[in-house]
């Protein structure tokens, strides 16, 4: 497999200035302004998202046929009715009640079905800012932009929206798995570094243990799927991917997990790896939203710094592939692999796959050459 990344962005940032954007699922109302110093608990801006519709039956549940509906309400069309309030009765000494099964507006009656309506309540929702820093731009209506001096690392495939937590080591090498066995209470509320893969079951029990997010080298698609609940290959077809996470447990929508080599039992790269062992203990903002379409955008870990750290740059370093650079290797056969450029051609070179295309000579860390195209080597210095 191999990545192309138009940004040019290297995916290990030692430090700079981090943009995040914070946006509310449902349009609402922005909380803070311009220049305002927040923190990873401040709420930037609330929404009130609408519930879904409750359609009750309620000639069956009452007995009754579905023209003696109406004359059964103890509320009018339009009127509110808090949860558990009776709703309905039959029988002049109430023999059987109706309680209101949401906080909501009854909305309809229909007379020919007995069916009735409940609109419930909106349901508020409150973004906080994730990171510690300033608000540096306003989305009306939607959110805010915030940036902070950190430490970051762009992963190839990310699941989940974004989590904050304490940044924990769960294995001493960039190639070893992390096993279900590994996993207990200790990892609450944390974000996990972990080294060569994970299966379905560890990813099952980390939800199921209050992890926040995981990050990891690579995952075996068999074991992804599994997680997901997602059967054959339907999730993998061209076009823009729906990948959910499953339902089936507590705690699941708030899980992050992010990928930084690619698919396969592949070993993290060494220079991220090193980089986010460093931090252990650390607080850190992880984002999973992976678009591979349209607007290409890539997960990350945000690691904020003090705000005097020193060698912290306004803009992302952008290096090039040019000789003597230190690239990782995206090509199939040495996927995730660091390497020196040792020299570029100046025309299209033929590679295995046949194509022609500029290519790079690249020593790698056991001293064995390979040949990969300029594309397929993403530059780290």
């Amino acid at each position: 497999m191999s990545i192309y990344v138009p940004s040019g962005a290297s995916p290990l940032i030692a430090g700079a200035l981090a943009r995040i954007e914070r946006r509310l699922p449902h349009p609402g109302e922005v909380k803070v302004r311009v220049g305002q110093r927040v923190e990873p608990d401040t709420p930037v801006a609330h929404a009130f998202i609408p519930a879904p519709p409750q359609i009750v039956n309620l000639a069956r549940i009452l007995t009754i046929p579905p023209s003696r509906v109406r004359r059964a309400l103890l509320h009018d069309i339009g009127e509110h009715v808090a949860q558990g309030a009776p709703l309905a009765q039959t029988g002049r000494l109430g023999r059987k009640k109706f309680l209101s099964p949401v906080s909501g507006v009854l909305a309809d009656v229909d007379d020919v079905t007995g069916y009735i309506t409940l609109s419930p309540d909106p349901i508020r929702y409150e973004l906080v800012a994730n990171v510690p820093g300033v608000v540096t731009d306003i989305i009306p209506y939607e959110g805010v932009q915030i940036e902070t001096p950190a430490a970051q690392v762009y992963g190839i495939f990310g699941i989940g929206t974004s989590q904050y937590g304490v940044l924990q080591l769960m294995v001493t090498d960039p190639a070893e798995p992390i096993t279900p066995n590994r996993i207990d209470a200790r990892f609450a509320y944390t974000i996990v570094i972990g080294g060569g893969g994970i299966s379905a079951a560890a990813l099952q029990k980390a939800v199921q243990t209050g992890v926040r997010g995981i990050i990891v080298g690579g995952i075996d698609e068999a074991e992804l799927r599994a997680f997901l609940g997602a059967e054959g290959y339907a999730p993998w077809d061209v076009g823009p991917p729906d990948w959910r996470l499953p339902s089936s447990f507590p705690g699941v929508a708030d899980f992050v997990l992010i990928v930084t080599e690619g698919f396969g039992n592949r070993p993290m790269s060494r220079p991220l790896f090193e980089l986010l062992t460093s931090y252990v203990n650390k607080e850190a903002l992880i984002e999973g939203t992976t678009h591979v379409w349209g607007t290409v955008r890539r997960p990350r870990v945000v690691i904020p710094l003090p705000t005097r750290t020193a060698g912290v740059t306004l803009d992302a370093p952008r290096p090039t592939v040019r000789p003597g650079a230190t690239v990782r290797v995206l090509h199939q056969s040495c996927l995730g692999r660091i390497g020196q450029v040792r020299s570029i051609s100046g025309a299209p070179q033929r590679l295995p796959s046949r194509a022609r295309t500029p290519a790079a000579d690249i020593v790698l860390e056991d001293g064995t050459t390979a040949r990969a195209a300029l594309i397929a080597a993403e530059p780290l210095s």
